[in-house]
């Protein structure tokens, strides 16, 4: 265990990927987007103004997920660290920072219901799909998106790591090619009243929970690439 808490050390040595990188693209994001709020409110238009510029710390951890492996994984083994404790370590790491996100994401939210939306009617945080169960379910869903994307980057490196480029480029290609024929089925059928219905009554805690398996899921798979990757 100690071990595995070495590695969580190690990752953040530079504090900048995990930690302040993420809560500077959040809170920059944040400020751009009540700056545009009130400019909509000063305009006359009466809102309420909602945006997506929440999420765009979790695209940040898809680079902190491919750095997490191809930075530091070659200097664990250099160290002596097995690849198990290697990946626990950076697992935690990950798991640390999604629960700061998180954290801030629901009190946010928090401080939006109780101003009004800053007193513009504005929302970052609060958005009514993401918070209608509340300050914890609208933390456990950013907290599994953060840990999905995440492990999006650190699968994807994994990869690159053990079978190179062509491999991940393909697959990737597979991947859009899955979705194109996913998107092609649901118009053809015109389902996509049925497919809307779904994700509504889903919840965004539903969703989340679907994400948490992927994430199990690529982690898994992540983790018996890396048992076989040379550093």
């Amino acid at each position: 265990m100690n071990r595995t808490v070495n590695v969580v050390r190690m990752q953040l040595i530079n504090k900048q990927t995990f930690v302040w990188v993420p809560l500077i693209v959040l809170g920059s994001s944040l400020a751009m987007s009540l700056v545009i709020y009130a400019i909509l409110s000063s305009s006359g238009l009466p809102g309420p103004f909602y945006g997506g510029g929440s999420q765009a710390p979790l695209w940040v951890l898809l680079f902190v997920g491919i750095s997490s492996l191809t930075l530091t994984f070659p200097f664990s083994q250099a160290m002596s660290v097995t690849r198990r404790e290697f990946f626990l370590g950076t697992m935690l790491a990950a798991a640390m920072c999604a629960v700061l996100l998180a954290a801030v994401f629901a009190i946010g939210g928090i401080i939006e219901d109780a101003t009004d939306g800053w007193g513009i009617n504005g929302y970052f945080f609060a958005l009514d799909w993401v918070v209608e169960n509340g300050p914890l379910g609208a933390a456990f869903f950013y907290f599994v998106m953060a840990m999905l994307i995440f492990m999006l980057g650190f699968w994807s490196a994994t990869v690159y790591k053990r079978s190179g480029a062509l491999l991940l480029t393909l697959i990737w290609v597979g991947v859009g090619a899955l979705l194109l024929v996913a998107i092609w089925a649901i118009t053809r059928f015109e389902v996509w009243g049925d497919v809307i219905t779904a994700l509504v009554e889903l919840g965004a805690v539903g969703l989340a929970a679907w994400g948490l398996v992927l994430t199990l899921v690529l982690g898994g798979i992540s983790y018996l690439t890396l048992r076989r990757t040379v550093p």
